[in-house]
């Protein structure tokens, strides 16, 4: 039995600029199961959010030279992609159609709460339930709802200004709880 070759991010990013095979085969194996979980957090239906995790790697692949260390860690820039796929999704014209002729099934109940015990495995929302309710609130409309910040100021009829000044409250204290 061979085994697993483990890769440090520095590597790894090196590998995926060369365009290496088995670096990507190491990239989907090491991280698509969470961000799998982010996307079924937002697009719940599980075949659509197959297929946005396939774009999402294609993007991964194809806008790897984009990647900037200095801005941040690879899987946050993964995650934003996956975040900004399922979104596009979710907002299309196409999804907002199919979902009006959808029923409610028991089904759609079942996969949803498959996804909050995947989002739960990775520690994304025991961290973020760490926050005051305020910006715990704010943290899941914004980022596991894929709400806008204007969408949310409408919703909970807070001033933009507001909910602006307590995400980057809530995001300076999930980087201190991170660290």
């Amino acid at each position: 039995m061979e085994a697993v070759k483990k890769y440090g991010e520095q590597e790894l990013v090196l590998m995926l600029k060369q365009r290496q095979q088995p670096a990507f085969s190491y990239l989907y194996d090491n991280y698509s199961a969470a961000l799998q979980a982010v996307i079924m957090n937002i697009v719940t239906d599980y075949d659509r959010a197959a297929d946005v995790l396939q774009e999402v790697f294609v993007k991964i692949w194809k806008q790897i030279e984009t990647y900037d260390d200095t801005k941040g860690r690879l899987f946050t820039w993964m995650l934003n992609i996956a975040r900004n796929a399922s979104i596009d999704t979710v907002r299309s014209k196409a999804w907002q159609n199919s979902k009006q002729n959808n029923e409610l099934t028991e089904q759609n109940f079942t996969a949803a709460g498959t996804v909050q015990t995947n989002v739960d495995q990775i520690g994304l929302r025991k961290i973020v339930y760490q926050l005051k309710e305020e910006h715990k609130l704010l943290v899941e409309l914004s980022y596991f709802k894929g709400y806008t910040q204007d969408e949310i100021s409408k919703m909970l009829d807070i001033p933009l200004g507001t909910v602006k000044t307590r995400l980057r409250t809530a995001l300076t204290q999930l980087r201190q709880i991170i660290k």
